[in-house]
């Protein structure tokens, strides 16, 4: 839900109509989906296995929200790997039910919970609740937030989603070396991205928080200094950049020639001094740099 925050947040200031699907049941992560008039989807729920059963009950646009009892068929279980048959819960809430500064929060990368009041299947209310404010909450929700894991509870009368933001990170690059980091960084659970186009790779390194990584390789200097100075610009907790002494000085100069001279948050070369030769080594040695500046921040 932390992807779509953005945008859903650009919603509700604009007073444009949105609902928030997501999945409670099976306790699978956060898969959030944000559906908006005329069919507009923003996330994905499962690579977009549920999105259709979703998209079916937002344009009924009730004014509240709804408990979704599914249940998995074949096509659904081949996306999702949620085996055939079983029942699985999403809630469905339009976006005003929501206190409005849930979304900046969110778009801060900060933990919370939400409590979604059940009357039978439908949402009568929505509490969220933060580092802050847990204290003020039902002993369960606050015990279900003290673990620091995302995790939810379906109850007869509410349901609790409890969201902690995971790691973003985002590969400008591509080859061996960019899918081995990927896959090393997937194993951890982190939301990867690997990102070949420029403009594509730019607003992401941009919108990065504290929390996140971006490792940036590449030959071509002009494309690759372009992504290392929007990384400089937003506020990765980690900027690893790939490539030989000599690379790392033409970006260097590139920037420089855009005023852009403070690289002290950057990792270049990028990645722990193991020798590494491998693209599996070389993955392991940025990886380990990254949590070892993540955990220090």
């Amino acid at each position: 839900m932390y992807d779509i925050a953005l945008s859903i947040n650009a919603c509700v200031r604009s007073k444009t109509r949105a609902e928030i699907a997501w999945l409670v049941s099976p306790n699978l992560g956060v898969n959030a989906l944000a559906l908006t008039p005329g069919g507009g989807r923003i996330g994905k729920i499962f690579e977009g296995a549920f999105d259709g059963v979703m998209s079916d009950y937002s344009n009924r646009k009730l004014p509240s929200g709804r408990l979704l009892n599914v249940l998995v068929n074949e096509f659904e279980a081949t996306i999702s790997g949620i085996p055939v048959g079983t029942n699985a819960q999403f809630l469905v809430v339009p976006a005003d039910a929501f206190d409005p500064d849930t979304w900046p929060a969110m778009i801060d990368r900060v933990p919370i919970a939400i409590v979604a009041h059940l009357t039978a299947d439908e949402v009568t209310r929505v509490d969220v609740f933060d580092e802050s404010s847990i204290s003020t909450a039902d002993p369960q929700t606050a015990e279900l937030f003290a673990t620091g894991a995302t995790g939810f509870q379906v109850h007869p009368d509410r349901v609790i989603s409890v969201l902690f933001p995971v790691t973003r990170l985002v590969v400008a690059g591509q080859g061996p070396n960019a899918e081995a980091i990927a896959a090393l960084g997937k194993t951890l659970g982190w939301n990867v991205s690997v990102v070949m186009r420029n403009d594509l790779a730019i607003g992401l390194l941009a919108s990065l928080s504290p929390l996140d990584a971006a490792i940036i390789m590449g030959h071509e200097v002009e494309m690759s200094s372009r992504n290392l100075g929007a990384a400089i610009e937003g506020n990765a907790g980690y900027i690893g950049a790939l490539g030989s002494a000599k690379m790392q000085q033409d970006r260097a100069d590139w920037l420089a020639y855009q005023e852009v001279t403070d690289l002290s948050r950057v990792h270049g070369p990028a990645g722990l001094k193991i020798s590494a030769s491998t693209p599996a080594e070389i993955a392991v040695s940025v990886i380990a740099e990254i949590i070892s500046v993540l955990k220090q921040n």
